[in-house]
């Protein structure tokens, strides 16, 4: 989140101009802790457990508000057990972990990809223990001897980041679209329009969707409770929602920046935090959209797999992607909104809108926070 230093110092007032003006003299205040993004650089020297090198690799996934929502038994050997970690759900805005599932497939993609590329073939059961619950395990994944085979896009894993912030005012290429366009996976509906009257819909929908969420307070809550403010939080907690600089020092400083007025409409926290997303979507040249033939649960896995794979192959292009999944979440204040982006997007009736995004061209932007693996292993 920033704020124009000359609107912070006005809301501020003079108390706080010194605050404020370390934003100007001192620019890596309060910038991201080491300790948190260690995790991009892959596994270990030395690791002997070639699950556990995958697994470096794997944690590197994206997941929904970035939490990381694995949890990893070892205790086969040659075998990963992975669970979703029922302490980190999303029960307001994903009350049917659908997006929790999608994270899971990420998960699974990256894990298989480093698994080949370390001379180790997998062979993944999903839902070995039968339908999935809490207590049973999302998939299994054997790990057997085999020639090293590379993914092109496995090299992007270490380089693959969600871009939140502004979008330079470029159009996509048409190449750029046809060459994501080629990365699906038959079965998937997959498209990306840049059509100014189309994006301009899109962007209402999405807009509104956003908005709903904040103004609905238990779903808004669910987001304020998993952001990580100021580098201590960031570096304590290694995930969820990263609220990092010296604008969000100089707001701490003077009590405008806490969970309380986070949630509050009307205060500089609550507001930032809008104009913040909506000058995300008001930069996008291009949205884009996956839809499957059914929801579930393997196809949502299956679409977890195909989305980071998107991703990955947008890293390489040097495109920008951010999903935005407010207008496609399944709680009732939503459902107005959903039906809204189906008919925007154009997904038949029968088929699951299953992730939305905005894409486009911007400058680099920082890993975000991982915890550190032991922390995913329960075995």
């Amino acid at each position: 989140m920033s704020l124009p230093r000359r609107k912070l110092l006005s809301v501020l007032g003079g108390g706080a101009i010194a605050a404020a003006a370390a934003t100007v003299v001192a620019p890596r205040l309060d910038a991201m802790p080491a300790e948190a993004i260690e995790g991009w650089r892959g596994p270990r020297p030395g690791e002997p457990d070639p699950r556990r090198r995958a697994l470096a690799w794997a944690l590197l996934a994206p997941s929904p508000h970035n939490l990381q929502s694995w949890s990893v038994d070892l205790s086969v050997p040659g075998e990963v057990r992975l669970f979703v970690d029922r302490g980190r759900l999303l029960p307001e805005t994903d009350p049917f972990s659908r997006q929790i599932m999608i994270g899971q497939g990420c998960f699974l993609e990256i894990l298989s990809m480093a698994a080949a590329a370390d001379g180790w073939r997998t062979e993944t059961r999903l839902f070995p223990d039968g339908d999935w619950r809490l207590d049973r395990p999302v998939a299994t994944v054997a790990f057997l001897p085999a020639t090293p085979v590379l993914d092109p896009l496995f090299r992007e894993v270490p380089r693959r980041r969600t871009v939140k912030s502004a979008y330079q005012p470029r159009d996509l290429d048409p190449a750029h679209r046809a060459a994501l366009l080629a990365v699906a996976a038959p079965g998937f509906d997959t498209d990306i329009t840049g059509d100014a009257g189309r994006v301009a819909d899109l962007r209402r929908v999405a807009i509104a969707g956003s908005e709903l969420e904040m103004n609905t307070p238990r779903t808004h809550k669910e987001s304020i409770d998993v952001a990580r403010i100021g580098a201590r939080a960031v570096a304590e907690h290694r995930d969820g929602i990263t609220l990092l600089g010296p604008m969000i020092w100089a707001l701490r400083q003077a009590g405008q920046m806490t969970p309380e007025k986070a949630m509050t409409p009307g205060t500089l926290a609550w507001q930032g935090g809008r104009d913040y997303t909506l000058a995300g979507y008001a930069s996008a040249r291009a949205f884009g959209w996956l839809a499957s033939p059914d929801n579930s649960r393997a196809t949502q896995v299956a679409c977890g797999r195909q989305w980071v794979r998107l991703q990955l192959a947008a890293s390489a292009l040097g495109v920008s992607l951010q999903p935005h999944s407010q207008a496609l979440q399944e709680y009732p204040e939503m459902a107005a909104l959903r039906d809204d982006m189906r008919r925007a997007t154009g997904v038949a009736d029968g088929r699951t809108l299953q992730m939305f995004f905005r894409l486009g061209y911007a400058a680099p932007a920082n890993p975000s926070p991982r915890r550190p693996l032991d922390s995913f292993v329960t075995a």
